[in-house]
């Protein structure tokens, strides 16, 4: 009982101080007099009845009337506000109760203050966690639609951009067959040819444009057909002896175990993926070094190697070679074209890969020691297919039936030679 009279005796005192003192760090509301009269009806109250719990109610509206502008400044801590208060109390205690009451009020009033520092922290918590979540997917979905709206954008444009191109196309053509009429006009052929240099790369980067857009919204089909990875790089070899030669650089395809065996996968996606591969090591290889294509068949796959001499890429960058316009480097100091040396381009060859690969089921994944055109650490891109011993889809399978069944008596009979 003596404990309740200590507490009333500090009231008047209590409040004008914790108001003087709050009001120096936090921005008060005028009824905040209000509510430090009830903190002190549930502080009295808790050490009344003996149970900390009292103080619940009161610090949940506490916590509840802070506004959107506190939580985005994390300003007016509960928290900090109890531990002044708490300070203030025991300093009050000390000054104006006998050594005795002040201990025995300091006694009592510690469990109540060490259970609502505790329930504010936590409940208060919980609220930032709750508006940081909020936040969060408010972020992620601005993202997406921004995302979306950069997808749309490609895809409009794309299709924009292929009607001129026909046109362009078609009026060449038709100047070509004028011209076969005239072949003193040398000139003329070269700016013709010119012209369908440029309109060709233009088509290329459109239908990369297409390709970015459909991989984006998982809309890539792919048609499933006998594909022998093997033949797929001799064909990709085949694309790039001119520039090789022209670079002067080695380009080495070896024949690995399971390169020669039958799979199921699209054959054009899959030329596609590798063509930008053998590109991209070309491309940030220097005159002179060495690119090679091996690789090794694991159980339920095969796996790719195409590794180069080039100028390597930062570790930092190797996800981000793979995500949209992700490329490395000054854009301004590359050269044009897409086998000449830091050749420029759109950055969208690795990102199509990696969407043909997944799509695919398999995995891509670069590896490198750092970015360094002196000493030219090189670059080694991975590529995990699984091996489809048949189509995905029951309506290939019964077509390639008797393709499949072939095969795999190839296979045994091969296995019985050896």
């Amino acid at each position: 009982m003596r404990t309740q009279e200590s507490l009333a005796e500090i009231y008047k005192p209590w409040v004008a101080r914790i108001s003087k003192s709050l009001a120096r760090g936090e921005e008060l509301r005028a009824d905040f007099s209000q509510l430090l009269d009830d903190f002190y009806s549930h502080m009295a109250q808790a050490l009344n009845s003996g149970d900390p719990n009292w103080m619940d109610p009161l610090l949940d509206t506490w916590i509840s009337s802070r506004t959107q502008t506190d939580l985005e400044a994390r300003s007016s801590s509960l928290p900090v506000i109890l531990n002044q208060i708490h300070l203030i109390t025991f300093e009050l205690a000390r000054e104006k109760l006998s050594e005795s009451d002040a201990l025995n009020l300091v006694e009592a009033l510690l469990p109540i203050f060490l259970h609502a520092f505790e329930y504010a922290t936590r409940v208060e918590m919980d609220q930032n966690i709750a508006h940081i979540s909020a936040r969060l997917e408010e972020a992620n979905a601005n993202l997406e639609r921004l995302d979306k709206s950069k997808s749309d954008f490609i895809a409009v444009a794309a299709h924009e951009l292929k009607t001129p191109l026909t046109l362009i196309e078609g009026y060449t053509a038709m100047l070509r067959e004028l011209m076969i009429a005239r072949p003193d006009n040398a000139q003329t052929q070269i700016h013709l040819k010119g012209i369908d240099n440029g309109t060709r790369r233009l088509r290329e980067i459109i239908n990369d444009l297409i390709d970015v857009s459909l991989i984006s919204i998982n809309l890539l089909s792919l048609h499933f057909q006998p594909v022998w990875l093997n033949r797929l790089l001799d064909m990709v070899r085949s694309e790039f002896s001119e520039a090789i030669e022209e670079r002067n650089l080695k380009l080495q395809f070896r024949s690995f175990p399971g390169s020669d065996e039958m799979t199921f996968g699209d054959n054009e996606r899959l030329y596609q993926a590798f063509r930008n591969l053998v590109s991209n090591a070309i491309k940030y290889t220097p005159d002179g070094g060495e690119i090679r294509v091996d690789g090794r068949k694991l159980p339920g796959f095969i796996e790719v190697i195409i590794s180069d001499t080039g100028i390597g890429i930062d570790p930092d960058e190797h996800a981000r070679i793979f995500e949209k316009f992700g490329r490395i480097g000054n854009v301004s100091l590359h050269s044009s074209g897409k086998t000449k040396f830091k050749g420029g381009g759109p950055g969208l060859g690795l990102p199509i890969t990696k969407g043909i690969i997944e799509a695919h089921g398999g995995s891509i994944w670069v590896e490198s020691d750092g970015y360094d055109e002196t000493e030219c650490p090189g670059s080694t891109f991975h590529v995990l297919l699984p091996l489809r011993k048949s189509p995905p889809d029951s309506k290939s399978s019964k077509l390639f039936a008797p393709l499949v069944e072939l095969e795999n008596n190839e296979t045994e009979k091969q296995q019985e030679i050896h």
